[in-house]
């Protein structure tokens, strides 16, 4: 077991490195940052004493050494929009992007899994048809078109919820909440659906393909023959060995859901490090970019070993040489 977290631990360090090298280099060729920075009146004189004072004119191997430095210890120098420090932009920001993604988790996990065990459960029923048809919208409506839709009917013409922002928020040693206000609460129902509609799709389709083929096992026939309850074979055997492959993608869309909410932040004009991210490739604001990258691939990599460590937790199969496996998935 130990081994096996050392081993995914320097597989991450790996990844982060691999990250830090995109992350530098290809933002290297967004635009050149000092136009961002200074205005048409600005001396050329100017312009080379603050590319100087920036160290944009040393060599790329320099500038990512000091870059990776940095980096290791959460320094991601200045914006080169604002001239504020990006690691406290990125904290400031990261909040909403965190309560969003696990609401939009919550709505996927509480809806997608109980729809996919029903579905399983009775394929053929015409209710089951049903919540397969409707699932098809959350694949085929792009993430913006679902937004616009909600914001249309439950803002605009039954003024339900507000459109955009993150409504009264509450300052909690430096982590504002949404949690603690109502109108916090209202804030998050809207883009939390938005975000989350496409994972419950996968999640729902997902659990309905692993009930359908766990019910046709033998264990699951023989436990039919032993004169087991209905809810015992469906709950207690077939759905907790359909969980395992769940965790595994569940746990990498929440990854997916922090990465990828930068269209619903975009449509609700949420305060969110998604945000942030696209106002800061309108101004080729670099140290943003990169901070934003690197955090994305940081969230990436720790969830991926949460949810190895939960292969053991769920399927005892896994626990007595089964981590080389899982550590190949």
């Amino acid at each position: 077991m130990l081994a096996f977290i050392l081993r995914r631990l320097l597989q991450s360090v790996a990844v982060l490195l691999a990250v830090g090298v995109v992350s530098f280099f290809l933002f290297r060729y967004v635009g050149d940052p000092i136009n961002a920075m200074v205005g048409q009146d600005t001396s050329q004189q100017e312009r080379d004493e603050l590319r100087e004072k920036l160290g944009l004119n040393d060599p790329a191997p320099i500038q990512f050494f000091h870059f990776l430095v940095n980096a290791a210890q959460g320094k991601f120098g200045l914006s080169y929009r604002t001239s504020e420090p990006v690691s406290r932009m990125i904290l400031e920001r990261l909040p909403a992007t965190l309560e969003l993604s696990f609401c939009a988790s919550l709505f996927v996990l509480l809806f997608g899994i109980p729809m996919g065990v029903y579905t399983g459960l009775y394929p053929r029923h015409w209710s089951s048809r049903l919540l397969q048809a409707v699932s098809l919208i959350g694949v085929s409506l792009p993430t913006f078109l679902i937004g616009i839709l909600l914001i249309l009917f439950f803002s605009v013409v039954l003024h339900w919820l507000p459109s955009f922002g993150r409504g009264e928020t509450v300052d909690i040693g430096g982590w504002t909440t949404n949690f603690l206000t109502r109108k916090g609460l209202e804030a998050l129902i809207l883009p939390s659906i938005t975000l989350g509609l496409f994972q419950l799709t996968l999640i729902m389709r997902l659990v309905r393909s692993e009930m359908l083929e766990v019910m046709r096992t033998d264990y699951i026939k023989f436990a039919r023959a032993r004169g087991l309850t209905n809810r015992a074979i469906n709950f207690g055997h077939a759905l907790k060995n359909t969980l395992v492959p769940v965790i595994t993608v569940a746990g990498l869309q929440l990854g997916a859901l922090i990465a990828f909410a930068i269209v619903t932040e975009t449509v609700f004009a949420w305060p969110g490090v998604g945000q942030l991210f696209i106002q800061s490739v309108q101004f080729s604001d670099i140290p943003v970019m990169a901070a934003y990258l690197m955090l994305i691939g940081l969230l990436f990599v720790v969830i991926n070993l949460v949810v190895d460590m939960l292969y053991f937790a769920v399927d005892p199969r896994l626990r007595g040489g089964g981590a080389a496996r899982v550590g190949g998935h």
